[in-house]
C-alpha cells in the first residue's frame, strides 16, 4: 500500500501572487513533480485498498488551479509588456510638437519664459521666479484678471542681470479685494525634444523639463511661413 500524495506544497502555491519569472518556474516545477508522483501512485496503489476518490478528485482540481494561476500571471505579464510599448509609441508622437501642458516650471529661451496664469477672480500677486536650484532669481506685483492671462519673464534677475536659459519654476500668491487667498493655476507651453522611455511611465522633454503625459491638456499646431 502506497501513502497517498500530501498537498502541503500546493497549498502554499495558491497564496502565491508573484509574477515573477523564478516563482513561475517554482510553481511549473511543483506541478510537473505532482503530475509524476500522482501517476507513480496510480501505477503502484494496493488494489484492495485504492485511493480515495474524493481524495483524488480534490488534488485534481488544487492543482488545475495552479496551473490556470500560471497561465493568468504569464497572460497578465504579456498585457503590461504590450501596455508599456503603446504608451513607448503614444510618447514618441509628440517628439517636434508644441505642447500645453499644466506646471509652474518652463524654459527660458531666446530671452523670454512664458506662463499661462489662471485666477478664479481679480486679485493682487506676488510672483516669485525660481531657478532649478531654489534661488528666487526675480520678484514681481501684478494684478491679475479673472480668467486666463499670461505673465512673461525677460530673464532680467532682481539684481539687473540677465539669467542664463533653463527651467524655471513661478510661485504665485495673490489676494481678493477681500483680502483672502486666491489659489491660482499655471501652465506652460513648449516643444517636445525628447522623451524619457527609462521608467514606469514614458515622460515627455520639453527643453530640461520632463512631462507626464496627463500633464498635456492640449497641441499647439506649427505652422510655417511660405516663402
Amino acid at each position: 500500500m502506497t501513502t497517498p500524495v500530501t498537498l502541503a506544497a500546493s497549498s502554499a502555491l495558491n497564496n502565491t501572487n508573484s509574477t515573477s519569472s523564478g516563482d513561475q518556474q517554482m510553481i511549473a516545477g511543483n506541478f510537473q513533480l505532482f503530475l509524476q508522483l500522482l501517476t507513480t501512485q496510480l501505477k503502484n496503489q494496493d488494489p484492495t485498498s485504492p485511493l480515495d476518490t474524493n481524495q483524488f478528485t480534490q488534488q485534481l482540481v488544487q492543482f488545475a488551479s495552479v496551473e490556470q494561476q500560471l497561465k493568468t500571471n504569464s497572460n497578465l505579464d504579456a498585457l503590461v509588456a504590450l501596455n508599456k510599448s503603446q504608451q513607448a509609441t503614444s510618447a514618441l508622437n509628440f517628439v517636434g510638437t508644441k505642447v500645453i501642458a499644466d506646471g509652474s516650471a518652463t524654459e527660458f529661451k531666446d530671452g523670454v519664459a512664458v506662463w499661462n496664469v489662471t485666477s478664479p477672480s481679480v486679485a493682487k500677486a506676488n510672483i516669485s521666479i525660481i531657478d532649478s536650484n531654489g534661488n528666487t532669481v526675480w520678484t514681481d506685483k501684478k494684478t491679475l484678471q479673472q480668467g486666463i492671462q499670461s505673465y512673461a519673464w525677460n530673464g532680467r534677475t532682481s539684481t539687473g542681470q540677465l539669467a542664463p536659459e533653463g527651467s524655471y519654476t513661478i510661485q504665485i500668491t495673490a489676494l481678493d479685494a477681500s483680502g483672502n487667498p486666491v489659489t491660482t493655476s499655471t501652465d506652460f507651453s513648449g516643444t517636445v525634444t525628447g522623451v524619457d522611455l527609462t521608467g514606469n511611465q514614458p515622460l515627455l522633454l520639453v527643453g530640461s523639463t520632463y512631462l507626464r503625459i496627463s500633464q498635456v491638456k492640449g497641441i499647439v499646431q506649427q505652422t510655417t511661413s511660405a516663402n
